[in-house]
């Protein structure tokens, strides 16, 4: 059953994070965030942050916002986003954490490769009893931000493949059985969060299409066993929440991981097989070269493609979105369709500015489009002619 994207014709999003005010200098560190938010200082600047990265989508004009990721620290290439649930979760230890760092799959960065610097600044924290959920604490966080907007609030959160590889191990025999434990930990927080009234859930990077392009596929780490792993983390779920599943080809500082855009056309029937909702796919970037294969391959789902490039700092133009939009609309029913950035754009490289007009463009060029489907647009107070400040002679 669709929650947040019900009614609404050609739905817009954006992925997940934004960039983090200049003022908003606290970090959660190893502390829960309901022990942060005792804290005055934090509270307060976590809470205003919120309210600004709302306040900025809603402005825009999006239909379905987030909390930009505000949880996360400010770390090297935005590895928070790994980083807050790898020292969060139960059975884990620091010790050794800050050794040096283990990366997952062939990617090599070499030295004096600006990843290659993002991939030092890491930590792998220790599995040394059963994985569980700790203090992930994604209800408090979600209740923080939906209690700021009407709007509904769609919370994201990275999926278990990628925590359970990231950490090292002394207590599971297999990585099947490290992964699938935390998949089970990530599960009942996510019923959590679903029954706290949550209408729209993200999982982030899957490994279904990545693993191949990364080099990581052996005999026991295959698309097959990824789309078993989402399927066992979200099990049940679709009942109580929309589920949407993110496909990305990675994000650290703004970059991009491969040297030229990637196809998803060999993982496109696994990914079908995913059990969800919504389905992202990033095709700005790509110039859209895959959007004729996901319209025939990707069935029984809503369909997100990002028409915005979290890569650059240059602003699309409301008609490249809308030219976009078109082409997508030629392969997938605009019933199916919902428009959204390629990736998160609080990655460490992007100013609030840029992503702020972005998500402008985005809703304009979405109503273009609307308004020649005959649907209903969306405000955009954003840009709005009444408001300017210039002169007209």
């Amino acid at each position: 059953m669709y929650r947040a994207t019900d009614g609404i014709v050609l739905p817009t999003t954006i992925i997940g994070s934004l960039p983090r005010p200049q003022w908003y200098s606290e970090n959660l560190g190893g502390r829960s965030f309901v022990e942060a938010m005792i804290n005055a200082r934090f509270r307060e600047q976590y809470t205003d942050a919120v309210s600004c990265f709302l306040r900025d989508q809603e402005l825009a004009g999006l239909d379905i916002v987030t909390d930009g990721d505000a949880r996360f620290d400010t770390e090297v290439a935005g590895y928070s986003w790994f980083s807050y649930a790898l020292t969060r979760m139960g059975g884990v230890t620091m010790e050794k954490a800050y050794d040096r760092p283990v990366v997952f799959g062939k990617l090599p960065y070499p030295r004096g490769h600006i990843l290659n610097e993002g991939m030092e600044a890491r930590v792998n924290p220790t599995i040394v009893a059963p994985v569980t959920r700790g203090v992930l604490q994604y209800t408090p966080l979600f209740l923080t931000a939906q209690r700021l907007t009407t709007k509904p609030v769609k919370f994201g959160t990275i999926t278990a493949e990628l925590i359970a590889l990231t950490l090292r191990d002394t207590h599971y025999k297999t990585r099947r059985e490290r992964i699938m434990a935390v998949a089970a930990a990530l599960h009942e927080e996510l019923v959590e969060l679903a029954a706290a009234g949550c209408t729209c859930i993200q999982m982030e990077e899957p490994q279904v299409h990545l693993i191949g392009p990364r080099g990581g596929i052996d005999a026991e780490l295959t698309p097959d066993f990824f789309v078993e792993v989402f399927n066992a983390t979200v099990k049940g779920l679709r009942d109580k929440t929309e589920i949407w599943c993110h496909t990305c080809w990675g994000n650290p500082a703004q970059q991009r991981m491969f040297a030229r855009p990637q196809t998803y056309e060999p993982a496109l029937e696994a990914l079908n097989r995913i059990d969800c909702d919504v389905i992202t796919f990033e095709t700005c970037a790509s110039g859209g070269m895959d959007l004729a294969a996901i319209g025939k391959r990707i069935t029984g789902k809503k369909i997100a493609i990002g028409v915005i490039d979290h890569h650059t700092l240059q602003v699309e133009t409301p008609d490249d979105v809308a030219a976009l939009i078109r082409r997508a609309l030629e392969h997938i029913p605009a019933e199916r369709l919902v428009i959204a950035s390629d990736c998160g754009m609080g990655r460490e490289g992007m100013s609030r500015r840029h992503a702020f007009f972005k998500m402008v463009a985005l809703v304009q060029g979405t109503n273009l489009v609307r308004r020649e489907l005959g649907a209903k647009e969306a405000p955009c107070l954003a840009a709005d002619e009444r408001f300017s400040l210039l002169e007209r002679r």
